[in-house]
């Protein structure tokens, strides 16, 4: 007898469920939440529509949709994200990331470091961007750093799971508190906490279920943005960059932040909205 519960239907279901819950995106998140149960890809769905499910798939499907609906990330529900060319494993313990970090790789990558050049990422949560870099440039010494044990470790995990062991080395700190103080470097970059705690959007979305540490700082959100820019130097080789993710509306304090430290060069490039998202500026001074 053929299953009621086929794909087209399931798709259709989760459509409308998810929906109901608010998401913009209820038709990816469907079929996102069916790759998962049937561990096919979106290929699959569209050229097998009346493949059916059975009573197993269905309700593990379901219990997916309700979660959806509920406001639960598509990324914590199956497990991962895609990040640049990696598959990331994601939990409640970091970030899930996004797309517009991706202009800090790219930035990264548009500077004309040396081949074996020093990076230190501040604040990896899942490893995205130290790995990603890692991954497009295997001579450089990449070091990552996060105050969490827990982001770490599951940086760790997405270090050894895409291969690259031996070009990234993770530690525990808070910002730069776990390096030696003759450590110093060609580029820092990070994606900081930088919302302000009072921003009505931390109600709202995915963000509902990441960590506040990772997302809120104090002084309306520049707090952590200003202590990297001042506390940069002490690690940095001279000619080297400073590159940081921030909020779209605060593009002119972090430039003023960096010109007033004695940064050169800095510069502000857009997300795919066209909106203030990656700020950077060299250090010249010996």
């Amino acid at each position: 007898m053929k299953s009621y519960y086929v794909i087209s239907r399931a798709i259709n279901y989760g459509k409308t469920q998810v929906a109901l819950g608010g998401s913009d995106s209820a038709l990816l998140d469907a079929q996102l939440l069916l790759q998962h149960v049937l561990g096919c890809d979106r290929q699959y769905l569209y050229m097998h529509p009346e493949q059916g499910l059975d009573d197993q798939q269905w309700q593990n499907y379901r219990t997916l949709i309700e979660k959806r609906r509920d406001g639960y990330p598509v990324a914590h529900l199956v497990g991962f994200r895609d990040f640049w060319d990696l598959t990331l494993a994601v939990n409640d313990s970091t970030l899930i990331p996004r797309p517009d970090s991706e202009i800090l790789v790219e930035q990264a990558l548009l500077l004309a470091l040396k081949d074996d050049a020093k990076v230190l990422e501040l604040g990896t949560g899942t490893g995205a961007i130290a790995l990603a870099l890692a991954n497009e440039r295997p001579r450089w010494q990449l070091t990552a750093l996060d105050k969490s044990a827990e982001a770490v470790q599951l940086a760790t995990t997405n270090r050894d799971r895409n291969g690259l062991t031996d070009r990234l080395t993770l530690l525990q700190s808070d910002w730069f508190a776990a390096l030696k103080a003759a450590q110093r470097f060609d580029l820092i970059i990070s994606n900081p906490p930088y919302i302000d705690p009072d921003d009505a959007h931390l109600q709202l979305g995915d963000v509902r279920f990441e960590p506040r540490s990772a997302l809120v700082a104090d002084d309306q959100g520049y707090a952590d943005l200003r202590f990297i820019i001042e506390q940069a130097p002490e690690h940095l080789n001279p000619g080297a960059w400073v590159m940081l993710e921030h909020g779209f509306a605060q593009g002119p304090k972090v430039r003023a932040f960096f010109s007033e430290k004695g940064y050169e060069k800095v510069n502000t490039v857009t997300d795919y909205a066209n909106l203030d998202r990656v700020t950077f500026a060299q250090w010249i001074n010996d």
